[in-house]
């Protein structure tokens, strides 16, 4: 019983390692984007490039390390509703990684600063942002927390 306990242990609790960091990673997101909404002077362009840092970091670890241990796990469990969510949702993610990939491209050195239509560009980031956090916090719900219930009730 004992062993596999800590075979669960070692298998998922890095991905709940994983998915803790990487939720920190996002409250300094939302921090960073509040910051640079509130930038009006010759502090804008390192708040922007700051952002820009911090939004490629995001959403490169989602696609690169988070979705994809989500996905192995659900596998592991044999979650199929798990991963046909996953299929789902993760077209609408990717479609908001191109809009703040595209926005990185284009003010990650903060080139964009003063230019028209910045300000409703930001305010569309920012929705879309949020869609895509209550997305992700869905995939983590299903194909995350139910499987570590499922490990302990195992163990």
């Amino acid at each position: 019983m004992l062993e596999s306990c800590r075979n669960a242990q070692e298998r998922w609790g890095g991905v709940h390692l994983l998915i803790d960091r990487w939720l920190q990673d996002r409250h300094e997101l939302i921090n960073a984007f509040d910051h640079l909404r509130l930038e009006q002077d010759a502090d804008a362009r390192q708040a922007l490039v700051g952002f820009c840092e911090r939004l490629l970091d995001y959403v490169s670890a989602g696609h690169f390390e988070i979705y994809e241990q989500l996905l192995r796990e659900a596998e592991a469990f044999g979650d199929e509703r798990g991963i046909e969510l996953a299929r789902q949702i993760y077209p609408r993610i990717q479609a908001i990684t191109e809009v703040a990939l595209a926005f990185n491209d284009r003010c990650d050195r903060g080139d964009c600063l003063g230019s028209p239509g910045l300000a409703d560009e930001l305010q569309r980031l920012g929705q879309l942002l949020q869609e895509r956090f209550e997305l992700e916090d869905c995939l983590i719900e299903v194909l995350h927390n139910a499987h570590q219930q499922q490990a302990v009730a195992t163990a």
